[in-house]
């Protein structure tokens, strides 16, 4: 006999962020997505790795006052690991909603990280819910679900990683309102990597700096410039006591590349402003 499994209490609450995270706006990002709340149109978070677009959707969460449902996306993220799947129990094949069903039910905001890492046929499956239909096809119950008054579909593309492999379709892309992201201007970026790694401005002013000359040599053999992100791992290691060149090497360099001479360039960098 097949079941659904009960929801037993208020599901929303386990997905509220109770606390503000810090975020630090950078220009009228906060007013589009609150914008594009109200009127219930998907959004799509464009930028590089590490400059904020996560934290930015769980303060936006945080202020809209929605539960707020994160799937990492990646390669072997199948159709039935977002929707659900029927499971044992108890004798019993009883129905489990994934995270994406939940979200639906519940009206939280459902936030598919690096949504390009998904498989393509499992990236369609949110198609329905980017339109006016706002429903979601459950083959397996078979259910057609319609989506919460209050939901919201967020995913985040980092244009950087645009191949023909890894891109999105146009079919999928132009369903989106699209916020650009990058990396905070040096004052902002200085105030939040102290903030965060808990160092003082002037250690994080010169982190910023470091990170300003390694993108200005990104298109020397680099994927991608230092993030914010490292920044921060750096500081924090820093405010533990690490040798500021140690930080910047295990949280900085190595993590951008493997290349033996571009490592010595960035510890060059690294041994100039330290």
């Amino acid at each position: 006999m097949k079941q659904t499994e009960p929801v037993t209490g208020d599901l929303s609450a386990e997905f509220r962020i109770d606390q503000e995270p810090f975020y630090l706006p950078v220009g009228n990002e906060a007013e589009l997505f609150g914008a594009a709340w109200q009127a219930r149109l998907p959004v799509m978070l464009k930028g590089p790795t590490g400059c904020g677009k996560t934290r930015f959707v769980q303060y936006m969460a945080w202020k809209l006052g929605r539960p707020l449902i994160t799937i990492a996306c990646h390669e072997d993220l199948f159709a039935s690991d977002l929707i659900g799947r029927f499971l044992l129990k108890d004798d019993q094949t009883v129905w489990s909603d994934g995270p994406l069903t939940q979200a639906m039910r519940i009206g939280a905001i459902c936030y598919l990280d690096e949504i390009v890492e998904a498989r393509k046929d499992t990236t369609v499956v949110i198609h329905p819910l980017t339109d006016d239909r706002r429903t979601l096809n459950i083959d397996k119950k078979p259910e057609v679900l319609p989506a919460h008054p209050d939901f919201l579909m967020v995913i985040s593309y980092n244009p950087g990683y645009q191949s023909v492999v890894k891109d999105l379709k146009p079919s999928t892309r132009q369903r989106f309102v699209a916020i650009d992201f990058d990396y905070p201007g040096p004052d902002k970026e200085e105030l939040i990597v102290a903030r965060e790694g808990g160092i003082q401005r002037a250690v994080a002013a010169r982190l910023v700096d470091l990170a300003g000359k390694i993108r200005s040599i990104q298109q020397r053999g680099l994927a991608e410039g230092a993030s914010t992100r490292l920044l921060i791992y750096a500081a924090k290691l820093i405010g533990c006591g690490v040798d500021p060149r140690q930080a910047c090497r295990s949280a900085v360099c190595l993590p951008l590349t493997d290349d033996e001479q571009m490592q010595e360039t960035l510890e060059d960098l690294v041994d100039d402003l330290f």
